[in-house]
């Protein structure tokens, strides 16, 4: 058969996204990822170097997603299928462009790991996440924001004269366009991506990719890369070089050897071949291959502990398989960084397929062997020489235009290329796709004044590169109000590039009567380390958000996010009775959510009820937005065990831990 591609509808169990969290994401989500200057010292040069490049400071101006819940209901999920006679892929446009499944027809073999269910988890830097599939991880350190968001997507004209889905959007945390473009050569048994990331300003700026492919997990599938050598990076946040495969009495290549999550960045040899693949006990599964500029390959895994074992349930449903993610990306490892010049690109081909090779080679004691045999298995498969030929035919088709839309992302590139006056040969950005959350800023842009919503709203989008920072800093003023709202926003772009105490400033001017300003105050109190202070600010903050609080998403979201960090604040400087206060004065369909009963628990037991707290985890409760690495869960049980002199063991319900005790 021709290739095709065509849409499609997947009914999933699913549970929302949820709506965007407005108030304005100050503080980096990273801390596990970060390395101390004492860690950076024993790494290669060059590796230390993109350690310390542009370091995400916040996912600003991308609002956080942590409205979701653990609800699923039957959703239709549009998608889009590329099929030739030797594969089908399905991709889901409104999800990140995620490839939701790949499948060998001649053998019937689904080569990824496809989850049966959409729910969403706190991984992604802004919060919503899920797993299984392709993902297209780009931003930063982590799974990127656009993790659950919709991507433009169009036909366009393939290499081979058939046709290949563009999946493209603006990356909004380095402020960068990309493009992905995956097609099937007719009788190819490889899926093709063409991968761009473009750097249209007069600026360098940090870049981070890697494909992240989720792959089935069990006791007898093995990961192999060219690699002799891996960095290993666990959440107990240390990065050493260790052996490959075996390291401390395990072959670490199967992931069930490992108890607890960790990564392993392979160490692939300059000049060498960049792949990797994960096979079966029958020595057959999927191989990745790319050109050389995407050297990076990693292996991560949940581990065999209890920890790792409730984290797979968690993301999917009970009796699933569970899975692994095999990736591919720039750097060495996932906490670096490369420098992408101005005006520059990042192009590369990726090439996914399935592979079978000799089971008992694959899964020897011979490394070098089992290594080996995939690397000729491969090359019968996919020369080499075919994947550079297929990139440099590819690299002429990047720039052409799209023939017909199948999917819509946001309007936020359409409004940076009106601002940047950018020309982006096959990636458009219409300006018909600019809604009511670009308005301010179009308007901003040409008329020179920001005008406030004429309704009650809890903060709006604000933008915060060094452009729009220099747009509100000459904006119009002289109206009050008019001026009120651009002091928020010019505090939060201020506050977006380090500085601290003119955004602090500008807060200051207008937070009588201002709430989300008084909670930017209340953020800065914390980092600068006026804990008091901030709890006060967060107080107040809450007590006026209360009184102009209307019916709403948008309105509900604020006010659980702000509550959260008024409870959580107030309960670090030991004052109890007045978190309690604000728990009450919440709406009863906030409280009744999972982390919020587990912020009572952890109330009751500052004010003394210990029997009290022990209570609430014995009813159950999930905490729908729990953050990989977060123990709050284990740091909570454990203090009311202490409280009540008991030494009951965790609940495996509340076992999330992903390091060693």
């Amino acid at each position: 058969m021709p290739t095709t591609i065509r849409r499609a509808v997947l009914s999933l169990p699913a549970a929302p996204p949820g709506p965007e969290n407005p108030l304005p994401a100050l503080l980096s989500p990273l801390k596990q990822h970060h390395l101390d200057a004492a860690q950076r010292a024993q790494l290669p040069p060059a590796m230390a170097r993109q350690v310390g490049y542009g370091p995400l400071r916040s996912v600003l101006p991308v609002r956080r997603r942590d409205g979701y819940s653990r609800e699923r209901t039957p959703t239709d999920v549009e998608a889009v299928v590329i099929e030739n006679d030797r594969l089908r892929a399905t991709v889901l446009p409104g999800l990140g462009g995620r490839v939701h499944s790949l499948e060998h027809k001649p053998t019937g073999t689904q080569l990824l790991y496809r989850n049966p269910v959409v729910q969403p988890a706190e991984f992604a830097l802004n919060g919503a996440w899920f797993s299984g599939g392709i993902e297209w991880n780009i931003g930063a350190t982590g799974h990127t924001p656009l993790s659950m968001a919709p991507l433009h997507a169009a036909r366009v004209p393939a290499p081979d004269g058939g046709e290949m889905l563009r999946l493209w959007e603006w990356e909004r945390m380095r402020d960068l366009p990309f493009q992905v473009d995956l097609w099937l050569p007719d009788d190819s048994d490889f899926l093709y991506v063409g991968v761009r990331i473009r750097n249209p300003h007069d600026r360098p700026a940090p870049v981070y990719w890697w494909s992240n492919i989720a792959v089935p997990e069990s006791a007898t599938s093995r990961v192999l890369a060219p690699a002799d050598e891996a960095w290993r990076f666990g959440y107990e946040r240390s990065l050493r070089r260790v052996p490959v495969p075996h390291w401390e009495g395990a072959d670490r290549t199967y992931p069930l050897n490992s108890e607890h999550a960790a990564d392993f960045f392979y160490e692939v040899p300059d000049g060498e071949r960049r792949w990797i693949a994960s096979l079966d006990a029958d020595g057959r599964g999927l191989v990745q291959t790319s050109t050389d500029l995407l050297r990076g390959r990693k292996l991560f895994v949940w581990g065999a502990g209890r920890g790792g074992r409730r984290w797979q349930q968690w993301l999917t449903e009970p009796g699933t398989p569970g899975y692994a993610e095999i990736q591919a990306g720039l750097a060495r490892t996932q906490l670096e960084h490369v420098r992408l010049e101005a005006e520059g690109e990042f192009a590369w081909l990726e090439a996914y397929g399935p592979l079978a090779a000799d089971p008992a080679t694959v899964h020897g004691a011979d490394w070098d062997a089992a290594r080996g045999e995939v690397e000729t298995r491969l090359e019968a498969a996919l020369p080499r020489a075919d994947v550079e030929q297929a990139y440099a035919a590819w690299r002429p088709y990047a720039d052409l235009d799209p023939k017909e839309s199948l999917a819509t992302g946001s309007g936020w590139g359409a409004l940076e290329v009106e601002r940047g006056r950018f020309t982006l040969p096959g990636t458009p950005f219409d300006p018909s796709t600019l809604g009511e959350e670009q308005a301010p800023w179009l308007e901003l842009l040409r008329s020179g004044s920001l005008t406030p919503p004429r309704q009650v709203l809890p903060p709006a989008p604000t933008l915060v590169s060094p452009y729009w920072r220099d747009q509100l800093e000459t904006a119009e003023t002289g109206n009050p109000h008019y001026d009120r709202y651009l002091a928020y926003h010019l505090g939060v772009a201020r506050w977006h590039a380090g500085d601290r105490s003119q955004a602090v400033r500008s807060w200051e001017q207008i937070a009588d009567g201002d709430w989300p300003a008084m909670r930017c105050l209340a953020v800065a109190d914390q980092e600068d380390g006026h804990p008091e202070r901030a709890a006060d600010r967060f107080l107040s903050a809450f007590d006026s958000a209360r009184e102009q609080a209307r019916e709403g998403a948008s309105w509900t979201a604020a006010m659980a996010a702000l509550g959260r960090e008024t409870i959580e604040a107030l309960l670090a400087v030991d004052r109890a009775a007045d978190a309690a206060t604000v728990l009450e004065g919440l709406r009863p369909g906030i409280r009744e959510r999972g982390r919020f009963r587990l912020l009572r628990a952890r109330v009751l037991l500052a004010l003394g009820d210990a029997v009290g707290a022990r209570e609430i985890f014995d009813r159950g409760f999930e905490v729908d937005d729990l953050r990989e690495g977060d123990e709050v869960l284990t740091s909570t049980w454990h203090a009311i065990a202490e409280r009540l002199g008991s030494g009951a063991r965790l609940p495996e319900r509340y076992e999330f831990r992903m390091r060693p005790e």
